[in-house]
């Protein structure tokens, strides 16, 4: 007789109001075989709030690769299983993508549950632009590495979001200050859906001597969101002769001394040429 496999539910939980947690999830959470935790120690006060006493296993970044291969070897077995993180939906910022992408290349089912996720929380009550954004995940952790960061996306037209932690905030807006402009809108959402809930949307000076000033703006977690760029029409397109020119010189020069000569030889404004370099450098690499 042919074991039917069993199915993968990636189940998002709250982000801190426990309230949040849906009736399909709490369903998925009391039928499965197990549950893969991140933290299984964090997990049990959901699980107590909702009378759930399923099993549960570990899966954190650690040892993701080794229990993923164990797991996939259980829903071959015919058992089911939910896939949580600490909060949110798993795998924004979050382990777990190894053990999608083996269940998913074996040809098994991955059934997501739906529900809360820190980065459109922020985006939904952000009241900036959302038709198109990126989402970055956490940003690096040295000075030198964020500021090379925002300096790619410094011309970009879309918003873009980003994860902070209550260490890094302050130092992130003070490398951000350096690189893009002070009147820049950003919005700052700290503790979505907790009891110390905050979401301000200011300028990016404003912002910075906000958290410099307010010790309760440099605690909790964070999502920041940051305006796009506001791109002058009349320039968004290069000639194809400028073009050529700057492919010439980004074969034999950096980035900055191609735009640099670029600039000096066509009379093209500056940020222009950079950002055509910045996507040309970009599907070099794609």
């Amino acid at each position: 007789m042919l074991t039917e496999f069993g199915k993968l539910y990636v189940v998002a939980t709250p982000i801190g109001n426990l309230a949040d947690m849906s009736f399909r999830a709490v369903e998925v959470l009391k039928k499965v075989d197990l549950i893969a935790a991140e933290d299984t120690r964090h997990v049990k006060i959901l699980l107590q709030h909702y009378g759930i006493t399923n099993k549960l296993v570990s899966l954190h970044q650690y040892n993701e690769d080794k229990a993923s291969a164990v797991l996939l070897e259980k829903l071959r077995e015919g058992q089911s299983i939910a896939l949580v993180s600490d909060a949110g939906t798993p795998l924004l910022s979050d382990p777990g993508m190894p053990l999608v992408k083996l269940v998913k290349d074996a040809g098994l089912d991955v059934v997501p549950i739906p529900g809360a996720c820190a980065l459109i929380a922020a985006l939904s009550a952000a009241g900036l632009p959302v038709t198109q954004f990126s989402f970055e995940g956490f940003l690096p952790r040295t000075s030198s590495a964020r500021k090379a960061f925002f300096n790619e996306r410094l011309l970009s037209p879309k918003t873009w979001v980003f994860y902070e932690s209550c260490h890094r905030i302050l130092a992130s807006l003070q490398d951000m200050a350096e690189i893009l402009p002070l009147d820049r809108e950003i919005v700052i959402a700290r503790e979505l859906t907790k009891l110390h809930e905050t979401i301000v949307k200011t300028s990016l000076g404003e912002a910075l001597e906000l958290v410099e000033q307010n010790d309760n703006m440099r605690k909790g977690e964070f999502v920041v969101i940051v305006d796009g760029a506001v791109v002058d029409k009349k320039e968004q397109i290069i000639t194809t002769d400028q073009e050529k020119l700057l492919q010439v010189l980004l074969r034999e020069c950096s980035i900055k001394t191609a735009v640099a000569m670029a600039v000096e030889i066509t009379g093209v404004r500056k940020k222009l040429l950079y950002q055509a370099a910045l996507e040309m450098d970009k599907a070099k690499d794609a």
